[in-house]
């Protein structure tokens, strides 16, 4: 059955088999990867089970079905239907095999299919790459042509160092796109610094030093050596367990990787300079606290942030009143850590409320007809308190 339908497919819809193509039973294509770049047939299980063999019990051909592809997991969940509108385009034509008869009824796309149009076997015709958007090569094959001599002049341009910039600034968008959690907006951002990745492997590809197929690789094979607890036989009952079984092996890969050049490397290493410095600061003392370096409870840390305060309140000359107050910050930053704060985020939150507060005693100044300069402190401190009450109120309302 399943060869007379390649045979039709190839007959009436030109599909070149030598190019492969993906056979996907309709009661599994939630759990299936379908690359929609390349030619797809939908096949009832049943008329499978013949060519492929002798086909388990229906409930748990029923439960594989069920169980959506990680990934593509999110609006359409168990829909098939919803699953192909979300790889193909709407207008994209479907075509019934072996039965002339339902292919004459309308001209079907996957936009108007229908539930009971998975009970007959279906040809999906490959999309040009460009064109198979939610699928994991269109960016790479869309990057590879705008980097073609007859693609984008800009794209052609761009090198490792040139694009270092938009790196940070997509990082930086996403965070800021976090503090709304899962949104639209989280989507596109997240897309665009996915962008950065896959363009950097595209210049590393051209060079001939690596590609995507290499990330992708070093990412996954990281994590699962990382994880024996999830993918090996290692036992870790918490999050604390994890953090240290983590620091553990990234210490017996840094002596592995080391040699007679090439000392030991720390456990520090890897931290970027370029890192904003409370979140450098936050890592390194984490780093640290998971070797077991670290005051077993956060009063000892307060203890020792009044200590630097006094050294800072002694310190003779600029140079000794900075070193004093870059102690004190890193101190602060592990208070932070041992509360379970991200520092350099609630420092963002603090600036946005100055920045929003500033802007209140600004107004409350025009409204005056004055001009901020013209007030002494004691007075713009008294208007800084009733905007604080005026925010309080506007938050309780």
């Amino acid at each position: 059955m399943l060869d007379a339908l390649v045979e039709q497919a190839v007959r009436e819809h030109g599909l070149d088999v030598a190019a492969g193509i993906q056979v996907v039973a309709a009661e599994r294509l939630t759990a299936t990867p379908i690359e929609a770049s390349r030619p797809l047939l939908v096949v009832p299980l049943a008329m499978l089970a013949p060519a492929s063999g002798p086909s388990r019990d229906a409930a748990t051909d029923a439960s594989e079905g069920a169980r959506p592809l990680p990934g593509r997991h999110g609006p359409s969940g168990h829909d098939p239907i919803s699953l192909l509108r979300r790889l193909y385009p709407a207008a994209a034509p479907v075509a019934f095999l072996a039965s002339p008869e339902r292919g004459n009824e309308r001209a079907p796309t996957v936009g108007s299919l229908v539930p009971a149009d998975l009970a007959l076997p279906l040809y999906l015709a490959p999309l040009a790459p460009e064109l198979a958007a939610a699928g994991p090569w269109a960016m790479p094959f869309i990057s590879d042509r705008l980097r073609r001599p007859d693609g984008c002049p800009w794209d052609r341009e761009q090198t490792h160092e040139s694009l270092r910039k938009h790196l940070l600034e997509e990082a930086y968008e996403v965070y800021d796109a976090l503090q709304h959690g899962a949104t639209p907006a989280l989507a596109e951002e997240l897309g665009d610094l996915l962008l950065q990745v896959i363009l950097h492997a595209q210049l590393a590809a051209e060079e001939g030093v690596f590609d995507l197929a290499d990330v992708q690789a070093s990412i996954a094979r990281k994590i699962v050596r990382r994880h024996p607890h999830v993918f090996g036989d290692a036992v870790a009952k918490t999050a604390a367990d994890v953090n240290r079984q983590w620091e553990r092996i990234k210490a017996d890969e840094r002596a592995e990787a080391a040699t007679a050049e090439a000392p030991a490397r720390s456990a520090l290493d890897g931290i970027s300079s370029s890192m904003p410095a409370l979140a450098a600061s936050q890592e390194m003392q984490e780093r640290a606290a998971a070797l077991g370096y670290d005051w077993p409870d956060v009063d000892g840390v307060l203890d020792k942030v009044a200590e630097e305060l006094e050294e800072l309140a002694r310190a003779g000359d600029a140079t000794e009143r900075r070193e004093e107050f870059g102690d004190l910050l890193l101190v602060v930053v592990n208070v932070g850590r041992k509360l379970g704060i991200e520092t350099e985020g609630a420092l963002r939150a603090a600036n946005e409320k100055f920045r929003g507060r500033f802007r209140r005693v600004e107004r409350m100044v025009a409204q005056r007809g004055l001009a901020i300069r013209d007030l002494d402190f004691e007075a713009l401190d008294d208007l800084w308190d009733a905007a604080k009450v005026e925010e309080r109120a506007e938050v309780a309302r």
